[in-house]
């Protein structure tokens, strides 16, 4: 329970919503506790009517009630009367509860929408300020399940199971107010069945719950090898491994049908026993009621007002288990939702962080670093000057480190030792949003939205337009080939970017890159895929854009067309060679 003290905040925000459900639900329990007391007077005037008279005054433990029945006796005089007096009274109490209930539900389960949609912006929000590290030790399913089902199962607490908590313990607290006060003795009798219908729905709502989470993990194993089959069917096409794949999938299927069936099966023996154990309560309360209606110790319309109790509780009493369950998950998914909102970004703008107008001028000063979840040094002691205007090759082996010099300069990550300053300030003391605006950056491992192909060209221009997509796709050598598709520029790129070839997404990449405003432009291994003549056409347009401009591009091998001022070659994270240009 202490890990759902982090909803307070929300609580707190929404408190008013709070405050006026519990008032709604107070309410409409008040007129729905006030039916059975109308049922008991209803049949005590029968019974009166059969001994000959029904001007009997009449009672109810509820004052208000009391009060009502003594103010409108005089049209219960005849027969007619009373019975259209007491039908419209026992349908304006219907009419009420109905109202306060849907004004009820209007204002606590709307409050858990909010608290849902605020909890996963906040989430989402977390997630873009954590730093490169934590992506690369955490798996983007269950990224997702955090923000979506730990979510939603908070929202059930902070929706359905906080609005039942109120009213079970409204509504029961209540009727057993009015059950001792019409007659303690038989209250007793009668409620005696209920601790142990509790205790029963708790265990058996606790094991459906359990069975529920193996179900449900059973469907998301089943998802995601579905998901890992459509997104990799060239690789199952290309080792002719449908078969197997389908094999293993049906199985997988099978395993999640018996568990579904087994459910099904205890909760068509779950239901028809609560009804049952209704029943026995019901009979109980006849039974004993009318012992005491011999002894004329109660009226035949005080068992007629304890049955109703008795069924108006059942609910309420069965639903401690169900509220009680969805308390513990909800409380177990706040709780890793807790883990990442706590985790803390390695990389983050700190109060004296200065301001970058543009990048003039990177030096790398004898920086090292190491993966910490690998042990893998990267680089090591490494040093270096890059002056504005200029252009940089780093060449090196697949492992050299070129990437994370990248990723340093970014500031995606900080070095273990030794400092790489921009403008002569250290990177750890820029904001690191304002360093990677000024930065444009092509990826080693390519990745494009679901989207269109002029918006992902777009993404990261400050004016995006269809011209500017067209001026950078022809830079980028991709223009012609894109006009050649159905829809151009609106072509809808697939899934990562699926639907291309995987030159074609290196030079979409490309033009995104150019698009942007930069300062410093850095191309990581980004003409892997393409052919030489292609690369040749590339490289020969990106000397004429990046003329006066300051670029680093990182190769497993030189590239002719380009002019470069500084040529980086590293060995195992070392400095192997530092040529530069005469």
């Amino acid at each position: 329970m202490g890990d759902l003290r982090a909803l307070n905040p929300f609580f707190w925000k929404y408190r008013w919503r709070l405050l006026l459900g519990t008032v709604f639900i107070i309410v409409s329990n008040y007129f729905g506790i006030l039916a059975p007391q109308v049922t008991g007077f209803v049949v005590d005037q029968v019974n009166a009517l059969l001994s000959g008279s029904l001007d009997n005054q009449p009672s109810a433990t509820d004052p208000i009630l009391q009060w009502t029945l003594t103010r409108f006796h005089g049209i219960m005089s005849d027969f007619y009367g009373f019975v259209i007096f007491c039908g419209a009274l026992l349908l304006a109490l219907a009419l009420l509860r109905g109202f306060f209930m849907f004004l009820m539900r209007q204002t606590i389960i709307v409050m858990s929408r909010h608290i849902e949609y605020d909890q996963k912006n906040e989430i989402y929000s977390h997630y873009q300020r954590l730093d490169l590290m934590f992506y690369k030790v955490n798996s983007t399913g269950d990224l997702m399940s955090r923000i979506s089902e730990d979510v939603s199962r908070v929202r059930m607490y902070t929706g359905p199971a906080l609005m039942y908590l109120i009213n079970l313990v409204i509504l029961i607290s209540v009727s057993l107010y009015y059950m001792f006060a019409k007659n303690a003795l038989l209250a007793l009798y009668v409620l005696s069945p209920l601790p142990l219908l509790a205790m029963a729905m708790y265990f058996v709502n606790s094991y459906i719950n359990r069975k529920s989470e193996r179900i449900q993990e059973q469907l998301s194993d089943l998802t995601t090898h579905a998901q890992e089959s459509y997104s990799g069917i060239r690789v199952i096409k290309s080792f002719a491994q449908e078969r197997s794949s389908a094999q293993f999938f049906e199985e997988q299927s099978e395993a999640y049908r018996k568990s579904g069936l087994a459910l099904s099966a205890l909760e068509a023996v779950y239901f028809p026993a609560i009804a049952l154990l209704i029943g026995l309560s019901t009979l109980l309360t006849i039974y004993i009621g009318s012992r005491y209606q011999l002894n004329h110790e109660v009226t035949a319309g005080t068992i007629a007002e304890f049955v109703v109790y008795i069924n108006m509780l059942t609910f309420p009493v069965s639903a401690i288990g169900w509220v009680a369950s969805n308390i513990q998950r909800a409380a177990a998914s706040q709780r890793r939702i807790n883990q990442f909102l706590e985790t803390r970004p390695a990389i983050e703008p700190t109060l004296e962080a200065r301001a970058l107008e543009r990048i003039d001028h990177i030096e790398f000063d004898r920086v090292t670093y190491r993966y910490p979840h690998t042990g893998i040094t990267a680089i090591q002691h490494l040093s270096f000057a890059l002056g504005a205007g200029q252009k940089m090759a780093i060449i090196g082996k697949t492992g050299s480190g070129k990437t994370t010099i990248a990723q340093l300069l970014m500031r995606l990550m900080d070095p273990d030792a030794g400092e790489v300053r921009i403008n002569g300030i250290a990177t750890s003391k820029l904001d690191p949003a304002q360093l990677r605006s000024r930065i444009s950056f092509v990826p080693q491992d390519v990745f494009l939205f679901s989207d269109s192909i002029e918006n992902n060209i777009g993404f990261g221009a400050s004016e995006a337009s269809k011209s500017i997509a067209e001026e950078m796709a022809e830079n980028a050598f991709i223009l012609e080939e894109i006009n050649a598709l159905p829809s151009g520029m609106e072509t809808m790129i697939g899934e990562r970017g699926v639907t291309l070839s995987g030159g074609q997404k290196q030079r979409i990449s490309i033009a995104r890159a150019l698009a942007k405003e930069y300062d410093l432009l850095i191309l990581d291994d980004c003409l892997s895929a393409v052919d030489a003549r292609t690369e040749t056409a590339i490289a020969q347009r990106l000397n004429r854009i990046l003329k006066d401009r300051t670029a680093i591009i990182i190769t497993h091998r030189p590239i002719p067309s380009i002019h470069f001022d500084l040529v980086l070659e590293l060995e195992d994270g070392h400095l192997e060679a530092l040529k530069k240009s005469n």
